[in-house]
């Protein structure tokens, strides 16, 4: 299990998102890069489109599946991770810090309460994580 941070909350599709402010950055967690296994292509969405909460965000494929990446929360793509398009180690080695997808930005006052905290996620996890 990876060292996860207490500052970001997840979903049960195995999403992450740390807020800074109205900036929400969005990741997938290390038990979803363990499970698609060796990464060969990220697909990253254009800067200024916006996405609902619950949307696809991202498409991360390995050499056994795609997996989609949904967003947590709503907002506006305001930068993604584009050297992961070339290079997905960052993803693999560290995906709560260098390996983020997205940022996008958030309503003011935007909370978390409806994620997961780190406890809740290895709970989640611990119980099948499905």
């Amino acid at each position: 299990m990876a060292n996860r941070p207490a500052n970001v909350r997840f979903t049960k599709t195995h999403e992450w998102v740390r807020l800074e402010g109205t900036t929400a950055v969005v990741g997938i967690t290390d038990f979803a890069v363990e499970h698609l296994g060796e990464l060969v292509f990220v697909d990253l969405p254009s800067k200024g489109k916006k996405v609902g909460k619950g949307e696809t965000l991202a498409e991360v494929e390995s050499v056994k599946a795609v997996g989609e990446v949904y967003a947590p929360l709503a907002g506006e793509i305001l930068e993604v991770n584009a050297g992961l398009a070339n290079d997905q180690t960052p993803l693999a080695k560290d995906p709560f810090a260098t390996g983020w997808l997205a940022k996008l930005k958030v309503a003011a006052g935007t909370k978390l309460d409806d994620l997961m905290d780190v406890a809740a996620y290895q709970k989640h996890l611990d119980a099948g994580g499905n």
